[in-house]
């Protein structure tokens, strides 16, 4: 069966496509033929039907991400539901699992089975923890291990994985030479880069690249290559251990388009906010176009408890010159696993920074929801402002707590709004 990518390639517009055109309000075959030259992926695993499709690169809306899964210290899978089912509320487009708690695949399950969106992992995770559990040490994982795990979770249903391939020896060796404030920060690539160390091999993601393309050509799914070496802190922003990276990374995007198998490159992590327009220009170059996902990125070291703030303001930004998918980044960053206010002030604030993009990006149907909203204020109809609301519950709560003398009119300004006064002196006009 052929791939998207192959189907596009034909000149057919398949029907994920067509579904997504009609979301988006853009023409399906200019969409096919983006999917065809690897500037647009859409993830949906041929295993799982998927209800809410996404399409993500330009000239679509940006879409965003959210993060879930248990860990060693928090094994609820109830409560990971929860909290999907809260972000899939809230906007979020897509859901990654990143569980490292116990029994992987019985929280994978369960969130492949309730989630409507497309779902994310990251393989090496699992991988990993298989090791240990079966030779006591991580050090005994295998490359066909490895590969057993994709092809598992493949026939599972996950949509999209990501693969840290860009953590290779010399890129480490690189890292060693070129040292960094803090280091390497990427959990998979730090994990995938101690086994290299310790076994003395290759990166089995980097060497055994065409047979994960097989295994993702098979099922359709899309590769996230993964930024292993993501700078964690501005300090250590757009350095030579990063661009390498990213510049083998387009290399093996190319080699996958080739192949037929759909790819995005995901991206950095903390940068301040005079670097960012730099790093879309250059992802977009090394990457021929590559649909571009961003970890914020966090324009700050400093927000701690409000990284979901220092984030959103990055996210923005990077949209706007060309992010085209963003993960979302909770308060609870650096800090704890996030609760499920957590998950919801995560995704609200990557909504709007994402919404922000689409008007820079002049997305029609963005600016059609300002102008709804600006219409309902000029009238001052409460009820049709928070329909137009990211958080509608949230606007009408305050709403009701508030009070006002004046029905028509807010706590803030009460009789001396400047809508009403505008209003009453047109009606005397």
């Amino acid at each position: 069966m052929k791939t998207l990518i192959e189907q596009c390639r034909d000149g057919k517009i398949p029907r994920p496509v067509r579904q997504i055109a009609a979301g988006e309000g853009v023409a399906a075959a200019a969409i096919a033929a983006a999917v065809a030259r690897g500037t647009i992926v859409v993830p949906a695993n041929r295993k799982r039907t998927v209800a809410r499709l996404c399409g993500i690169g330009a000239p679509l809306r940006v879409k965003i991400n959210a993060n879930l899964g248990t860990s060693p210290d928090c094994e609820d899978d109830a409560a990971e539901l929860s909290k999907l089912k809260i972000a899939v509320a809230c906007g979020a487009d897509t859901i990654m699992d990143l569980s490292v708690g116990k029994d992987l695949a019985r929280t994978r399950s369960a969130v492949l089975k309730h989630s409507p969106v497309p779902v994310g992992t990251v393989p090496i995770y699992e991988a990993f923890i298989r090791a240990e559990k079966k030779y006591g040490d991580s050090a005994g994982m295998t490359p066909p291990e490895v590969l057993a795990v994709l092809e598992e979770q493949a026939e599972a249903g996950v949509d999209f994985f990501t693969i840290h391939c860009g953590v290779t020896r010399k890129n480490t060796a690189l890292l060693r030479r070129h040292p960094r404030f803090l280091g390497m920060v990427s959990r998979g690539g730090a994990l995938l880069a101690r086994w290299m160390q310790r076994t003395g091999q290759e990166n089995p993601f980097f060497s055994r690249f065409d047979d994960i393309l097989r295994i993702a050509r098979r099922y359709d799914i899309v590769l996230s290559l993964g930024d292993g070496m993501r700078p964690g802190s501005v300090l250590d922003s757009t350095d030579r251990p990063q661009l390498a990276e990213l510049k083998l990374l387009g290399k093996l995007a190319a080699q996958a388009v080739r192949a037929g198998v759909q790819v995005m490159i995901e991206g950095p992590g903390h940068i301040p906010l005079h670097h960012i327009r730099r790093n879309i220009a250059l992802q977009k170059k090394y990457c021929r176009g590559a649909p571009f996902y961003v970890l914020g990125p966090l324009v700050t070291d400093i927000a701690a408890g409000y990284d979901h703030i220092a984030a959103a303001i990055g996210s923005c930004v990077a949209g706007m010159y060309g992010a085209d998918f963003l993960c979302f980044v909770t308060p609870a960053e650096h800090i704890r696993l996030p609760d499920e206010e957590d998950i919801k002030l995560g995704v609200i604030a990557s909504k709007i920074a994402a919404h922000g993009a689409d008007l820079a990006r002049r997305n029609e149907r963005a600016w059609e929801q300002d102008r709804r909203m600006s219409a309902a204020r000029k009238v001052r109809d409460w009820p049709a402002q928070a329909a137009c609301a990211l958080d509608p519950e949230k606007f009408a709560a305050m709403r009701r707590q508030s009070r006002p003398q004046l029905d028509d009119v807010c706590t803030m300004c009460g009789k001396y709004c400047s809508m009403k006064m505008q209003g009453e002196d047109s009606e005397r006009a």
